[in-house]
């Protein structure tokens, strides 16, 4: 009789350390393989309908973040075509946002940033055209907290430069990104193509999705 209470309680054992172990295991292979870098920094801005948006606003949501000016006359018009993909895709989810944050904000008051929006058809409620701030304070978002390029340009680019790179942000707030092939984070995803080198559109959609569901 000992024997066999002592197999019941090793099965006993064996039991509880499954039960225990199992949702481990579960969450182990729900790891996205993200690269996880830095927080956002904390922000604050006016959108394009005159409400306050902060980092906060974001709190829970997974969002792509860009660096533009309206009257862009270079890459903005095909960088807003590409992210307006993104926009169809997750079109309707309130867990997906979109930080638009112009580097002309003297220009790109929220009147003008609402026409922009209207003509554009920007619609998700979570897209958010942000202004209000020095272009001091804009760069030092873009090239300190981010480490996305923004600053005075030549008379092509109607005398302002900024990143063909978007930035995807997790529900946490930390700046996020899948690994080359050769295991290294890329940091950010290509909106356009460059040289012999693709978009990463399909791979930031991609993304996108698994971070919605971690």
């Amino acid at each position: 009789m000992s024997k066999k209470y002592s197999y019941i309680g090793i099965a006993f054992i064996i039991l509880l350390f499954g039960i225990y172990t199992v949702p481990k295991v579960v969450d182990r292979f729900k790891d996205t393989g993200l690269h996880t870098f830095n927080k956002v920094p904390d922000f604050e801005f006016i959108d394009q309908v005159g409400q306050t948006i902060t980092n906060k606003t974001y709190k829970g949501k997974v969002y792509v973040v860009e660096f533009f000016f309206s009257t862009c006359p270079s890459i903005c018009p095909l960088m807003n075509q590409k992210m307006l993909t993104i926009q169809d895709a997750f079109f309707g989810n309130p867990e997906f946002g979109i930080a638009s944050i112009s580097i002309t904000p003297e220009i790109d008051t929220p009147e003008i940033l609402k026409e922009y929006a209207k003509a554009n058809g920007i619609t998700h409620k979570n897209w958010h055209l942000l202004t209000g701030k020095s272009e001091e304070i804009v760069y030092a978002l873009s090239n300190q907290g981010f480490k996305l390029y923004a600053g005075k340009g030549d008379a092509d680019h109607a005398g302002f430069e900024h990143s063909g790179l978007f930035a995807l942000v997790d529900k946490e707030g930390n700046i996020r990104s899948r690994r080359d092939e050769f295991g290294n984070p890329i940091m950010f995803y290509r909106a356009l193509q460059e040289q012999t080198f693709p978009d990463q559109i399909k791979e930031l959609k991609e993304d996108i999705k698994l971070l919605l569901n971690e």
